[in-house]
This record gives C-alpha cells, sequence and structure tokens, in this order.
C-alpha cells in the first residue's frame, strides 16, 4: 500500500459519523424502583421508560417483554462491522447477555436484581449488514435464590441461528436509587 492510498483511506468522503443521544440511568433506575422486572421490561419496550444506554449505543430495542422471556431487535449497519465487513462478536454478545439479563429480571420482584456471573457463546454463523434485522431471544431456565440460569439464541433476518448462548446470573439486592 502507498502512502497515497493511505491518506484515502482517511478521507473525508469515506467518513462516516454517528451521534448517541441517552438518558441519564440514575433517574430511571430511580423512577422503576418500585415496579416488578417484568413491569420494568414492559415500561422500557412500551416507551414509559427509556431504555438503558447500552441499547442506544449499540440500537436494539426491545420488542417482546413476557415473564421469562425478552426478545431484542438490531437493524445492523456499518458501525457495527470489523474490518472484514461483519458485524462484530461483542454486538452478539450484548444482544444476548442484555436479552438473558431482562429474561432473568422479569421474573424478580421489586428491588430486587441481577448480574451476569458467566456468559457462554457459540457462533454458528457471521452476521453482517445483509443478515437484516437481528433479533436476539433470552428465556429462563432456572430461577433461584442464590443463581438463576439462562438461554438465548441469535438469529439474523431469514430466521437462521447464528449464536447461541448460556448463561448464570447471581441476585442482588437494589438500593433505592437516589
Amino acid at each position: 500500500m502507498t502512502a497515497t492510498e493511505t491518506v484515502d483511506l482517511f478521507s473525508f468522503d469515506t467518513r462516516r459519523h454517528r451521534v448517541v443521544e441517552w438518558q441519564a440511568p440514575g433517574p430511571v433506575a430511580k423512577a422503576a424502583s418500585g415496579m416488578s422486572g417484568l413491569e420494568t421490561m414492559c415500561a422500557i419496550r412500551d416507551g414509559i421508560l427509556p431504555p438503558p444506554p447500552i441499547a442506544r449505543l449499540i440500537g436494539f430495542e426491545m420488542r417482546v417483554a413476557e415473564s421469562g422471556r425478552i426478545v431484542m431487535e438490531l437493524d445492523p449497519d456499518e458501525s457495527l462491522e470489523n474490518t472484514i465487513g461483519l458485524l462484530h462478536g461483542a454486538v452478539a454478545a450484548a444482544l444476548l447477555d442484555t436479552a438473558m439479563g431482562c429474561a432473568i429480571a422479569t421474573m424478580q420482584p421489586a428491588g430486587q436484581s441481577s448480574v451476569t456471573l458467566d456468559l457462554k457463546l457459540t457462533y454458528l454463523r457471521p452476521l453482517s449488514v445483509r443478515s437484516g434485522t437481528v433479533s436476539a431471544e433470552g428465556k429462563v431456565v432456572k430461577l433461584g435464590r442464590q443463581a438463576s440460569y439462562a438461554e438465548g439464541f441469535v438469529r439474523d433476518g431469514a430466521g437462521n441461528l447464528a449464536v447461541h448462548a448460556t448463561a448464570t446470573f447471581t441476585m442482588i439486592g437494589v438500593e433505592k436509587a437516589k
């Protein structure tokens, strides 16, 4: 590659911009503090509560919020691609961690939450902008007092399974938001 070709890689014509806006999470947590996990997830899905900042950063939205089940959707764009033109694996990981964690949350009372202890992913096929709308589904496998387990799937726009995941979550109490 010559110096001239390198300069062209950084030209104004190929530069892209993306602006991300989000709501501060503290006030949202305070507004949701008296809600059960399912009520909170439905409020996010229905636009009553704003989504968490990571959802705005990556660009995914909650489409289904049911007891023990969450479905997120993403219309991928090139800002999420790696240098070989595929969606970065971290995109699927973030989608699945969020969907499975939210599925666990739908089973929790007000004042209780969980954090991910273990996340295992198996990538079965690559995803790209050409994959169409990507959906991530999280389902509760077992809800426990100390640990809970979830399973998740990412499918491309044609419904093909692209990623499978399992995760372990530990329960934590949530202090009242200030």
